[in-house]
């Protein structure tokens, strides 16, 4: 089984992508790059099992509706409610409320950040997949699904804040330690030293490892109450408390996780 991680940006440069091959005893980084372009995304994900994209797979509904509104020149202020409030209905969606509920962590918002520019790319990412045949539902049911790396990093119980940015090079190196620890069946290889410069190679290597999760229904998924609204603003899989340990390789794969032949790296 292959799962491929993205820590997606608005442009190649700051896009990283991880290949994971999972065997019956241990997890091999097979490929992991910077600067990916669109192609090598969905190079990516046409021959992984599943692939976890760190970006919001959508926008929050009632953002959708006040966009359209404010066009058609028909917004209405709700009563009784203050600004910041309904603002605030407007920026953060249904999973990043209940990642916050969770976690404690608070996604960026989609609608009010510049991860909206990252969002746009992934957006015609996502097209592209679908032409490519893929199935693709923003909940997390097709080969994609949307991550988090600081929430599953805290769910794992692992360091999760202070490791961005070239200042905090040291933390980062410390984090790769604390994961090579605590899945000692993980296996960076060449791309150890990779790992400990870039945080965007870092994010994309849990990103890989948080997709494993949802392969194996170890991650938040959305009730049936709120399937609805997720299928349209996307869902962040949040692996289950302490999970890190179910994701380590024992036993040869289920049909499931074969339903795509070995996936090539090199394209």
């Amino acid at each position: 089984m292959f799962t491929a991680g993205v820590d997606l940006s608005a442009e190649s440069p700051g896009t990283a992508i991880a290949s994971i091959e999972w065997s019956a005893d241990r997890a091999v980084v097979r490929d992991l790059v910077l600067g990916a372009d669109d192609s090598r995304v969905v190079a990516v994900a046409d021959g992984a099992d599943k692939v976890g994209i760190d970006c919001p797979l959508g926008w929050p509904v009632p953002f959708i509706e006040f966009i359209s509104s404010h066009r058609d020149g028909r917004v209405e202020i709700p009563q009784g409610v203050a600004g910041r409030d309904w603002r605030r209905k407007l920026a953060f969606r249904m999973t990043d409320d209940a990642v916050r509920q969770l976690t404690g962590l608070i996604p960026l918002s989609v609608a009010a950040d510049r991860i909206g520019h990252t969002a746009m790319r992934c957006a015609g990412l996502l097209a592209q997949l679908v032409l490519e045949g893929e199935r693709v539902d923003r909940r997390g049911l097709g080969v994609v699904v949307e991550v988090y790396p600081a929430a599953s990093l805290k769910q794992w119980k692992l360091p999760y804040r202070g490791y961005k940015g070239t200042r905090n090079a040291a933390m980062l190196a410390g984090l790769v330690d604390a994961l090579v620890s605590a899945a000692p069946w993980l296996a960076l290889g060449e791309f150890e030293s990779l790992c400990r410069r870039s945080d965007d190679a870092f994010d994309a290597v849990v990103a890989a490892m948080t997709a494993r999760a949802a392969l194996l229904d170890l991650v938040m998924t959305p009730s049936a109450e709120q399937s609805e609204v997720a299928a349209i603003e996307g869902w962040i899989a949040v692996p289950t408390a302490g999970s890190l340990p179910d994701l380590e390789p024992s036993s040869p794969p289920t049909a499931r996780e074969l339903r795509r032949p070995p996936f090539d790296p090199t394209g």
